[in-house]
């Protein structure tokens, strides 16, 4: 029995709840793992991962954002689904595991949170243009007061409802549906190709502003929202909470200028330091904790603070994957598993859930597309522009979390909340599709272009010898995939110039081509490339292009750089209609091998941008060439004009890609640094032309008029003709003229002697017979080579096809 107080009442002590050990000893020893704290979270973390993994690809052909298939899979594995079998219920998500869980998927937003902050340069916001603030204010004071208003339509904000969470409530409610997520809003423009449109430009500042205002508000409704006895406990919340950021502005930027002074650019980062920002970051979250507000905003203002360069980079590139991938994926499964749709029943109940989509849709949409047709944006722009700012996603639910667990939200509200959000970043993506159309936009533009006419004709460089005479301007698309395509692609480009003494007779535009994914990097790649006061982080330039217009102060080349961010499925999209926008006559792509000049041979580093290349001769709209590189990057000879030196050599078979391959060695043969020589093959059977070709419209040369036109041109080449009657002669030629720096040969098959090439085995149909040949081990050398492939009509355009995720710096 226990001992009586006052005389009636027993003191008994509650019995605590069994604690988790954390590793089994085994199934052999009679142990189920699933009692054990470690091996259930790791099958924890499998499933989820697995569920939302599989919801993501299911959504794909709907071009959802993948917080769409995180959030729906964590109401799927909460009891709103299978949380409802009480097998499953107590043996992979039981009550006792939910603190270590919670606690891991908390570290995963925490570590998320300063990602985010790392994105975001202060010095940027106060640059952003008066448009995108006026849009930005009116697209949250609207639904915001809307909300507030709305929030006295659930028993939180009645009379029924604790006093000390009216307040909190309420601006729970007007932080919910005032939000746009950046991020999710990212994504989204960038998977629709809009990122770097006006339209794009304009609704990420948009929101990225709205996004600051939010974490402000939030952080008001958080130090109002704890559970106190006196009514000066909110006041020392936010006293603390500004002393802690002003702290923060104090020290931070200084400590961390100076460990990234100690960090040399283009070197490894000391392990010891990157321990040192990730240990700043957790007791910048302890404090805010401690302070009552919430860890996640300790982390945030480190990474807002954080100095952004190379030290940051390499931060983000080492715990990325990690959170992305494993962490944070977690925070929507806890989201889920907070989630029961059950809670929304009755007439009311639904009638709140429709109340707040529409509450929450109107104030947004109608507040934006007022602001954005006073200042002077289309009709179409403005609705699209208010669909894309209310999307909502992580920074919801993190609210609607924070909300939760500080008792403000009930479980019927909570589930409510969470459904609008998922609704309303739905319906973002199919309502843009089908409102706007950039690739109507760009068709129309193009055509009004009063240099479409020149745009049109020039797709080749043939054209200069035909005409006998030089355009206005060659413009050349360079493509990059990695660090290692830089050095080759500057010595092609520095040749390529000729004799030019202008800048406005040879223009580059250099491409990074970047796969879209979900990480943040993927979005930051793009601000990188602008310069134009978004609330986008990094303001240098991307490494690529910094080193390409190194050249640019060498020579008379005029670089400017143009950002590419697709899935790698249809950046060749990006490629061909950047081309075409930019009235490119020659595009040049990297080989998807590298060479290894140790052993000899290439590696397949990634095979997807074998696929890339093939799309793009398919589709492109003007010449292509591809670019093997077997050490030209290690070519001493210097940039610069008076020392450059390269040595070329011209494969000629006959046929229009042969052709279009002399006509861009002659335009390099101009270079007084560059040595060509033109090697004619021609054999009895040599094919000149096909019925095609002599149907063209343009004033196309045989090959015989071809030859005699370049010959009577100043003697800047010297001709070899060979003529051969096996085709192991024409073999022995190709070995013997590969003795230099950089072959030049056609893409075509045209030819019976191209045709019956020894080639064992076409593994890179892209190259052609004679580029296939050359790379394999057919014939022992190790020259590199640009295969080439000209323009023809019977090759359509992509002009209009797609819309083009591409923006070029001024």
């Amino acid at each position: 029995m226990g001992t009586l107080v006052n005389g009636n009442i027993p003191a008994m002590k509650c019995p605590k709840p069994p604690m988790m050990k954390a590793t089994s000893n085994g199934v052999f020893d009679g142990e189920s793992p699933l009692e054990f704290a470690l091996p259930l979270v790791i099958l924890q973390i499998c499933l989820v991962v697995a569920v939302t993994r599989s919801l993501a690809f299911l959504l794909r052909p709907m071009r959802q954002p993948r917080v769409v298939a995180e959030i729906i899979g964590g109401i799927l594995l909460g009891p709103s689904a299978l949380g409802r079998f009480t097998a499953y219920k107590n043996s992979i998500f039981p009550a006792k595991s939910m603190t270590v869980l919670d606690t891991i998927a908390n570290l995963g937003l925490l570590l998320f949170l300063f990602l985010v902050g790392l994105e975001i340069d202060l010095n940027s916001l106060r640059r952003t243009g008066k448009k995108a603030v006026s849009i930005a204010a009116a697209g949250m004071l609207l639904p915001f007061g809307m909300g507030i208003v709305t929030s006295f339509a659930f028993p939180e904000a009645s009379s029924s409802g604790e006093n000390n969470k009216v307040v909190p409530f309420i601006i729970f409610m007007g932080v919910a549906l005032s939000i746009t997520a950046f991020g999710v809003l990212a994504r989204i423009l960038a998977e629709l190709k809009l990122l770097t449109t006006d339209l794009g430009r304009i609704s990420m500042s948009a929101a990225a502003i709205n996004d600051v205002a939010a974490w402000v508000l939030l952080a008001l409704a958080v130090s109002l929202s704890g559970d106190k006895n006196s009514p000066l406990v909110p006041l020392w919340v936010l006293l603390s909470g500004i002393a802690f950021v002003i702290a923060c502005f104090l020290i931070v930027p200084l400590v961390f200028k100076l460990i990234s002074r100690r960090c040399p650019e283009g070197e490894p980062i000391d392990e010891k330091y990157v321990c040192v920002a990730l240990c700043a970051v957790l007791l910048a979250g302890f404090a805010t904790d401690a302070i009552g507000i919430h860890v996640i905003f300790g982390a945030f203002v480190i990474g807002v603070l954080f100095p952004k360069g190379h030290f940051a980079d390499a931060i983000v590139e080492k715990i990325e994957d990690l959170v992305m991938g494993l962490l944070l994926p977690l925070y929507f499964v806890m989201s889920g598993l907070k989630t029961d749709i059950t809670t929304i029943h009755g007439l009311k109940s639904w009638g709140r859930l429709a109340l707040v989509i529409v509450t929450a849709c109107f104030g947004k949409i109608f507040g934006t597309v007022s602001v954005a047709l006073l200042c002077k944006v289309g009709y179409r722009e403005s609705a699209v522009l208010g669909v894309l700012m209310n999307t909502k996603g992580l920074v919801e639910l993190i609210v609607l979390n924070i909300g939760k667990d500080r008792k403000v939200l009930s479980d019927q509200t909570f589930a409510i909340m969470v459904l609008m959000a998922i609704f309303t970043t739905f319906i973002t993506t199919p309502i843009v599709m089908a409102l706007y159309k950039p690739s109507e936009t760009t068709q129309t533009q193009t055509h009004d272009s009063s240099s479409y006419k020149n745009r049109k004709h020039r797709r080749k460089i043939e054209n200069d010898i035909e005409e006998n005479k030089k355009t206005e301007q060659l413009k050349v698309l360079v493509c990059l995939q990695s660090s290692r395509d830089i050095n080759p692609m500057m010595k092609i480009i520095e040749a390529s110039r000729g004799s030019n003494e202008t800048k406005e007779s040879f223009c580059v535009y250099v491409m990074h081509l970047t796969q879209l994914s979900e990480r943040p990097s993927s979005i930051r790649m793009v601000q990188k490339a602008r310069r134009n006061g978004l609330l986008f982080w990094n303001k240098k330039r991307d490494n690529f292009v910094v080193t390409f217009e190194a050249s640019d102060k060498l020579s008379s080349v005029s670089v400017r750089s143009v950002t590419a961010i697709s899935p790698l499925s249809t950046i060749h999209e990006d490629i061909c209609s950047s081309a075409d926008r930019k009235g490119a006559a020659f595009v040049i792509l990297p080989f998807h091998k590298q060479w290894s000049s140790l052993e000899k041979e290439f590696e397949t580093v990634r095979s997807e941008f074998q696929g890339i290349n093939k799309r793009v001769l398919e589709n492109s709209s003007c010449s292509v060439g591809i670019l093997v590189d077997r050490g030209l990057s290690d070519n001493d000879s210097s940039l610069a004009s008076n020392t450059f030196s390269l040595s070329v050599n011209v494969l000629f078979f006959g046929g229009c890609d042969d052709r279009e391959a002399l006509a861009y060695g002659l335009r390099m043969a101009e270079h007084p640094g560059v040595r060509l020589t033109v090697v004619v093959i021609s054999g009895p059977e040599s094919s000149r032309f096909d019925i095609l070709e002599a149907q063209e419209t343009s004033p196309f040369l045989l090959d015989e008029q071809f030859l005699a036109a370049i010959k009577k041109r100043a003697n800047v080449a010297s001709f070899v003709e060979r003529k051969v009657n096996f085709v192991e002669e024409a073999v022995e030629i190709i070995r013997e003229y590969s003795e230099c720096d950089i072959l030049l040969v056609g893409k075509s098959l045209k030819g019976s002697m191209v045709s019956r090439l020894p080639v064992l085995k076409i593994e890179c149909p892209e190259l052609g017979p004679v580029g296939n040949l050359i790379v394999s081990n057919e014939i022992s050398t190790s020259v590199s080579v640009l295969v080439v492939q000209q323009y023809t009509a019977k090759t359509p355009p992509v002009v209009g096809s797609a819309s083009v995720a591409a923006m070029e710096t001024p």
